[in-house]
């Protein structure tokens, strides 16, 4: 499998290192799918900051992955719904520190979560 980003520099504004336009995946054995993923600890329970609860969403997008048997290196997609704007920052910064400064495509949403301590959640897409 191979990992080609693609940031045009015509026509198309210019992204930041910390994401990219598009990634284009050649012969890709397997895609994972993942749900939005939550901070929550192993008894469902959320953790009590956003930082706790992105270290938690971290943790659990790792153990899913190695379930599948793949690492955060095979993330080819993210989207991060955050409860609150003023989240976007921390939200980064945990995405690039997880993802070793590697630029994927990611999206960031600002919606209302199911519940109210429900800070942040992250979907992405694997290949394998």
């Amino acid at each position: 499998m191979q990992m080609i980003v693609h940031d045009p520099s015509d026509g198309v504004y210019a992204t930041t290192p910390d994401y990219a336009h598009a990634m284009e995946v050649r012969e890709p054995g397997r895609l994972l799918f993942v749900s939005g993923t939550m901070g929550l600890d192993a008894a469902g329970q959320p953790g009590s900051s956003l930082d706790a609860q992105l270290a938690l969403i971290w943790s659990n997008l790792r153990a899913i992955l190695a379930s599948a048997g793949m690492s955060v290196d095979n993330i080819v997609r993210l989207t991060s719904y955050l409860r609150d704007a003023s989240f976007v920052e921390a939200n980064q910064n945990a995405r690039v520190e997880a993802l070793g400064g590697r630029a994927v495509p990611t999206t960031a949403i600002v919606v209302q979560t199911l519940r109210e301590d429900w800070l942040v959640e992250i979907e992405i897409i694997a290949a394998a």
